[in-house]
């Protein structure tokens, strides 16, 4: 019975209105683009989970104060002791500074200066005001002022948290504009030397972009509504994944194309046959990454708990993107898109070796003998089948001597002044307040407890080792005795001394602890765990936050993070390829070759952290990144793989199919593992330590994946076990 025709009005109307669509998507993504910036934040306290210590001090602070105000700091040092010449300088610099348009006057502090009269220090506070400027931009100005005005023999500079948060805001500036350019760049040439095509390119390129406008489109409406909480870090890894995850469904699609092109002489059919090779797939790709993200959704930190739907966001549209838009165009392209190539229909019964040239596969063929036997894929094959069992020994060999490198891998926590690499104007006024300031001047621990302990607290924080000084805030502050601002805040004298009048709120007080060492250093976060550990002592209910708990707390909950979330994941996906290949053998197979490959980019990355970039370290959450996308999107090219072995298997037999599998996937796995590789690497242009780290990791373990694991160790591993790699379906006990 033939087969019944589409009829031509539904040809055209469905593929035109799905271009329309997205076009649409695409225009009202481009335009979202310029509002990224709007809803996104990189303040680190707002990422905390809400028992966080760090958090609930933040909260009760809203009691004690009437704004939001961010500390900045202004140290300027002399080369010698201050003259009585640039200290007047200096008073009447701060009068400038105190005329910028954002600049909280009240609240800020006379000219203070250090014991060794080199140097002197000015507290800002920042004002932090819905619908006005940010306080990033209000840094940049008060740094504009200091280079306007110098004051002769000295040097100054911005830090605090109002400092360094304008440098991370820096950093990022770049995220819309050359971290894509670079990105697409970088796609467009490897699609260029695959395809040696001028359009196909183009094709791949906008479907990309156009999955990405949509996601953005759809991520920025959700943080306007205070769904999802967006910061640059999540931004810069939405751009990156969305394009490398697109462009790779997109090439597995093409692949099935150009083979259908051959069997059918109409655009039509050869698109639904491609559709209905390449759908299982890349819906199942997709969905370890969607699953995987999700899972995030468990996290005590609220930076990894956002990424997971903001990223997952975008792997839906690069998925339906590869399945709607991308076959609609190439529909309307037809095989002119592969020009000067040419494929040519030569229909169900070609000749052998014309079907070789085209990569068409002949489902009546006994063996392998319509494949092509030259070439580096067909080299593969028959390595990987005349010595299994060597190359799979020798690829874990490989896998576990590059793991030992994990031995020297230090990711609990890096100092917040080394989150930018590179130039910081906030991590050279640090080390300048260190040197003639107790380091953690202006940024001190915060202390609320019960106002009938108030004594107490005191002489403990004292007491603590890498505790300078302990001051209480007070409503009415005596002219001369606020130590460290004009905002009403007294000092304790030796312990003993008799507090002054403090502010009550709910029968609470605060106190606030300056620490000798850099509020953003390790030794730091060291001090305020031992004040806590001491002032459980005095009572539960005595809480510690600021800047520097923010940051122990943060590390805390990213490494209880890291210990939950990875079992998850491995079970989530593990479940999902179980589904797919009908098999329990095949999927653990799969899921231990990549956690392989995760522990042995680990390692290497490791290595070149510590011996060839110098890192200070890692953040807690870099392994879990680099384990979510690096298992997720690894598991994707075994996928590709194991599909079509599988496809191959129900025809040709388990060993047949596997070497089958690995000549038809080898070049468009390859493709896709380069293009994804490159796409991440584009990370590294950012000068932000966490996405340089997550850049190596991600982008040579994907390199790994594609040139080790999923080319040489599991189709070995596969050939060496045979039909039992099915096992319990039917399959694996069919023909080997």
């Amino acid at each position: 019975m033939p087969k019944r025709r589409v009829p031509t009005w539904l040809r055209v109307t469905i593929p035109a209105a799905l271009i329309l669509i997205w076009f649409a998507l695409f225009g009202a993504g481009g335009a979202a683009f310029g509002s990224l910036s709007d809803v996104s934040t990189n303040d680190q306290a707002q990422f905390l989970p809400a028992s966080a210590e760090a958090t609930e001090v933040t909260e009760l602070q809203e009691g004690f104060r009437d704004s939001d105000d961010i500390p900045a700091i202004v140290v300027i040092s002399g080369d010698e002791e201050l003259d009585e010449d640039q200290l007047a300088a200096i008073d009447d610099l701060r009068d400038e500074l105190l005329a910028v348009d954002g600049v909280n006057a009240e609240g800020a502090s006379p000219v203070l200066p250090s014991d060794d009269g080199v140097a002197v220090q000015m507290i800002l506070p920042i004002e932090k005001v819905e619908g006005g400027e940010k306080p990033a931009e209000i840094v940049a100005e008060v740094r504009a002022v200091l280079t306007e005005h110098p004051v002769d023999g000295t040097t100054a500079a911005v830090t605090g948290p109002a400092g360094f948060t304008a440098d991370l805001s820096a950093a990022f500036k770049g995220i819309d504009g050359l971290l894509l350019a670079v990105a697409l760049a970088a796609v467009f040439l490897i699609l260029i030397v695959v395809y040696r095509s001028p359009l196909l390119p183009f094709i791949v390129l906008f479907t990309s972009l156009t999955a990405l406008c949509a996601s953005v489109f759809t991520v920025v409406a959700l943080a306007r509504a205070d769904i999802l909480l967006l910061s640059g870090q999540t931004q810069g890894i939405l751009f990156i994944l969305v394009i490398g995850a697109a462009t790779d469904y997109a090439l597995l699609y093409i692949s099935r194309y150009r083979e259908t092109l051959a069997h059918h002489e109409r655009k039509w059919d050869a698109t639904w046959a491609a559709l209905k090779g390449s759908w299982e797939p890349i819906v199942a790709s997709g969905g370890t990454v969607i699953v995987g993200l999700l899972i995030l959704l468990v996290s005590e930190l609220t930076s990894n708990k956002v990424l997971g739907p903001v990223a997952a966001i975008g792997i839906v549209f690069a998925v339906l993107a590869a399945l709607t838009l991308l076959p609609a165009l190439l529909l309307w392209a037809g095989r002119a898109a592969f020009w000067p190539r040419k494929v040519a229909h030569l229909g169900d019964a070609g000749e052998p070796h014309a079907r070789h040239a085209a990569g068409v596969i002949d489902a009546s063929a006994p063996d392998e003998a319509d494949l092509p036997d030259r070439g580096i894929w067909a080299g593969v094959g028959r390595l990987v089948s005349k010595r299994p069992r060597t190359v799979w020994i020798v690829s874990v060999l490989a896998l576990g001597g590059m793991s030992l490198g994990l031995a020297q891998l230090d990711a609990d926590g890096v100092a917040s002044s080394e989150f930018v690499l590179g130039e910081s104007q906030a991590r050279d006024g640090q080390a300048m307040l260190g040197e003639h300031f107790p380091a953690g001047s202006g940024t001190p621990a915060v202390v609320i407890g019960p106002e009938d302990e108030l004594q107490q607290i005191a002489d403990v924080a004292l007491d603590t080792a890498g505790v300078d000084s302990v001051a209480v805030v007070s409503a009415e502050s005596p002219a001369g005795t606020a130590p460290v601002t004009g905002d009403g805040i007294q000092a304790f004298g030796p312990p003993g001394t008799p507090a002054p009048a403090p502010t009550v709120v709910d029968g609470e007080v605060q106190l606030q602890v300056t620490l000798t060492d850099p509020s953003d250093s390790l030794e730091a976060e060291a001090t305020v765990e031992q004040l806590r550990s001491n002032l459980d002592e005095v009572g539960t209910d005595v809480l510690v936050g600021g800047q520097t708990a923010v940051a122990l707390d943060t590390n805390a909950a990213a490494i209880a993070d890291r210990t939950l979330v990875i079992p998850l994941v491995l079970a989530a996906i593990l479940v999902i390829l179980m589904l797919l290949l009908r098999s329990i053998v095949a999927p653990l197979i799969l899921i231990g070759s990549v956690v392989l490959s995760f522990a042995a980019a680990l390692g290497v990355s490791a290595l070149v952290f510590e011996h060839v970039f110098h890192f200070p370290g890692a953040d807690p959450s870099v392994p879990l990144f680099g384990f979510v996308f690096l298992v997720a999107l690894g598991v994707d090219y075994n996928i590709f793989l194991m599909t079509r072995v599988r496809e191959e298997s129900l025809r040709f037999g388990t060993r047949s199919g596997i070497i089958r599998g690995v000549r038809l996937t080898g070049g468009v796995i390859t493709s896709a593992g380069l293009v994804l590789a490159a796409t991440f690497a584009a990370l590294g242009v950012l000068p932000i330590l966490f996405l340089a780290q997550i850049s190596f990791i991600v982008a040579f373990g994907v390199l790994l994946d594609t040139f080790l694991v999923r080319t040489l160790l599991v189709p070995a591993l596969a050939y060496d076990i045979g039909r039992a790699i099915w096992w319990p379906s039917r399959l694996g006990r069919g023909k080997a």
